[in-house]
């Protein structure tokens, strides 16, 4: 009798020639001579094979693909060491039977008998698969993440998207971004490429493609019918009508993101539920990431305008007076802080230009919010800009009455020409005191001082009149230059006498260029080193008065942004 061996369990009774012990194993086993004919089998045989029996050949009994493999293998031993020795037969073969995946282990005899193993390995090669599949589904949707939230662009997401769900989902993938104005952006991806365009459409043409929009659970694959797609959801080049469809929505934080429509050409295996749940887990992906992506897009927009609102305006000249202003924030991150200046040209021929300079408690963004409320409120009181104390007053209560508990000090400076020179009225509210740099190179401080603002219920003032003369200029700045540590040790202050020393050298320049140098000795000073925000403004009497020209004004003050 031949002995055969299956790998997977291998019982000590089928060792020898003639074990019978092999007829009551539960896997089917087959022996058959050189010539093909069955010369034993089991039951379990008998159940795979009904038409099994002894002395039939196995081409009637078992399937070709089994019989040839017998063929092959059946052959007279050679020499006589090999009469009656059993032995291994090649490596296992796999074939189909009865819906199964059957995998046959032969041994051979040595007298030309062959016994053949068979095993069912249809659940464990489904197994291979559907983990072979989720490790790749698994490997899509690691680079889906990647892709997607490498960029917070929504058109770079809407074409990631539209391209990974080409590639991996389906042969062609459209994505359809909820209206804009009754037009639909939809990025159409296939083979690689993609294309984008607007659309004017009805979602109640495409089945399901409204509730996708809406963020509603999709309908089946099996219920959508390819023939009903309009013109626009078909890609060019893609070859007729698709065999199949899947439409899933893109979920986003609250609001849908769009949809997600995958095309398979005829011919292609329709999309069956294990990929529509994998496509509903890709498209939650894609939806974040897009929601994400206009979510910071809307935000960027939004604080480009307030930004633009909080910058500090670029000076020019106003009423024949040469005014300059720079701004360094205390973060080289951020573009707006605590320290402001504003020009207001007078709204009348021969009305005074004020000029505001201040400084508010605090740093970054809650610094600046409070910035932007003065300039408001000291914007309203124009009117009154002919009495700083009375300005002062109002904005004092202003800002007491408001919720957060900030101060503030400024200077305000009214400023006319006055024949060949320039008028200035200068008040201090708490702030360091302007310098007036002469043509003798001397740099005098202005009599002027007062409480600061935001702080106490009344305010207290003292107003200094300065007289410039052309080639002289008023100079007005934070504390953050004369506060800021640095030089050869990095912790020495810069203090009121290298800013006068700096003011000293810059006789006779345009107000621009004093502006210009206070800013790169200060920067000098302080290299990469941490500081406060610095600004600073000049106000010069031209050498030559130029003819006295109104700038361009958005509600009543110059806009733009100055050296930052």
């Amino acid at each position: 009798m031949t002995v055969f061996e299956d790998e997977s369990s291998r019982s000590p009774d089928t060792t020898g020639a003639g074990s019978t012990s092999w007829i009551g194993s539960p896997h089917p086993a087959v022996v058959a001579d050189r010539e093909g004919g069955v010369v034993d089998f089991n039951a379990a045989a008998a159940d795979l094979f009904p038409s099994m029996g002894v002395g039939k050949w196995l081409d009637e009994v078992v399937p070709g693909w089994l019989a040839e493999a017998h063929r092959r293998l059946a052959r007279p031993a050679r020499g006589p060491a090999a009469a009656g020795t059993a032995r291994a037969g090649p490596a296992p073969l796999r074939g189909h039977h009865g819906g199964r995946l059957l995998r046959a282990h032969p041994t051979e005899s040595g007298r030309g008998d062959v016994a053949w193993w068979l095993v069912d390995d249809s659940d464990l090669t489904a197994a291979r698969e559907a983990l072979r599949t989720e490790r790749e589904r698994h490997a899509v949707l690691t680079e889906a993440s990647t892709h997607l939230i490498a960029s917070l662009d929504p058109d770079h997401c809407l074409e990631q998207a539209a391209l990974l769900a080409a590639d991996h989902l389906g042969d062609a993938a459209l994505v359809v971004s909820p209206p804009v104005r009754n037009r639909h952006t939809v990025v159409t991806a296939m083979a690689g490429g993609f294309r984008r365009t607007q659309v004017v459409l009805d979602p109640a043409l495409v089945p399901g493609l409204a509730e996708a929009l809406q963020g509603l659970p999709p309908l089946p694959a099996r219920w959508i019918d390819p023939a009903e797609l309009p013109s626009w959801a078909v890609p060019e080049g893609f070859g007729g009508t698709p065999g199949s469809v899947s439409l899933t929505a893109l979920p986003g934080h609250g609001v849908p993101a769009g949809a997600l429509i995958l095309l398979r050409r005829v011919g292609q295996r329709a999309f069956d539920a294990s990929e529509e749940l994998f496509a509903r887990l890709f498209a939650a992906r894609a939806g974040a990431a897009l929601s994400a992506a206009r979510l910071y897009a809307e935000q960027e927009r939004i604080t480009r305008a307030l930004i633009a609102e909080l910058l500090p305006p670029r000076l020019h000249h106003v009423d024949g007076v040469d005014f300059a202003g720079g701004y360094r924030t205390s973060q080289v991150t951020e573009r707006i802080g605590g320290d402001f200046y504003d020009v207001h040209p007078g709204t009348g021929e021969g009305q005074e230009t004020l000029a505001v300079l201040g400084d508010v408690c605090g740093k970054g963004l809650a610094a600046a919010v409070l910035t932007g409320r003065i300039r408001s409120t000291v914007h309203a009181l124009l009117p009154l800009a002919g009495d700083h104390q009375d300005v002062l007053r109002l904005l004092n209560g202003a800002l007491l009455t408001a919720r957060h508990t900030r101060f503030a000090t400024l200077v305000l400076a009214s400023v006319r020409r006055t024949g060949g020179g320039v008028r200035l009225r200068l008040t201090s509210a708490g702030h360091p005191r302007p310098l007036v740099v002469r043509t003798t190179g001397e740099v005098e401080e202005a009599d002027t001082g007062g409480t600061l603002v935001g702080a106490l219920p009344v305010v207290t003032s003292r107003s200094a009149t300065v007289q410039l003369s052309p080639g002289e200029t008023c100079v007005l700045y934070t504390d953050g230059i004369t506060e800021a540590r640095g030089g050869p040790l990095g912790s020495a202050m810069f203090g009121e006498d290298r800013l006068r020393s700096a003011l000293a050298e810059c006789v006779g320049l345009a107000a621009e260029a004093v502006v210009e140098r206070v800013q790169a000795v200060a920067g000098e000073w302080v290299g990469r080193g941490p500081h406060d925000d610095m600004a600073v403004v000049a106000i010069t009497a031209p050498l030559a008065l130029p003819i006295p020209s109104r700038p361009n004004a958005v509600n009543g003050r110059t806009r733009g942004r100055d050296t930052v």
